[in-house]
């Protein structure tokens, strides 16, 4: 059984009603964010990890801007457009949304997740959201992150 891809949603209001629909479902969400500027091998076991671990991955990427102001003017390598286009394609991810703060804050105290997954490079006390999250009853889950693979890393060896 294949899947179309996943499904886009901008709308913070419609997602937080399908966030509610799926809680009285009793299906557990997965949540996970980043930048996905140039997408790697890294990026899809995530994903792949991510999934396993309930029933709808939801992932939530920065805007243009914001990932400018966080990785510099040289960035994003891809436009949101195409950053969506690609990830949606991707058969492990469900829904995809955008947030145009430099810290997907926001979204997680609105949707509260059940699971918050992160790659194993983050400190546990640096990652945004835990604190809702885990007020809330869910979990926060380290993937262990695969060494080597970074889009920054990547980046550097292409230009030198």
């Amino acid at each position: 059984m294949s899947k179309k891809g996943a499904k886009i949603i901008l709308d913070w209001k419609q997602l937080s009603l399908l966030r509610e629909k799926w809680r009285r479902q009793g299906k557990k969400v997965i949540f996970t964010n980043g930048c996905f500027d140039l997408l790697h091998a890294g990026h899809v076991w995530l994903f792949k990890e991510a999934k396993k671990l309930g029933d709808i991955l939801m992932v939530a990427i920065n805007s243009d801007a914001s990932l400018r102001r966080l990785k510099g003017p040289e960035r994003p390598v891809f436009p949101l457009k195409e950053r969506l286009e690609i990830l949606s394609a991707i058969e492990f991810i469900d829904i995809l949304t955008v947030f145009p703060q430099d810290t997907p804050q926001k979204i997680i105290s609105l949707l509260r997740p059940d699971i918050l997954v992160k790659g194993g490079d983050w400190p546990p006390d640096q990652i945004v959201g835990r604190k809702d999250v885990e007020e809330s009853g869910g979990r926060v889950i380290l993937i262990p992150y695969i060494n080597g693979l970074s889009t920054t890393g990547i980046i550097k060896k292409i230009s030198s």
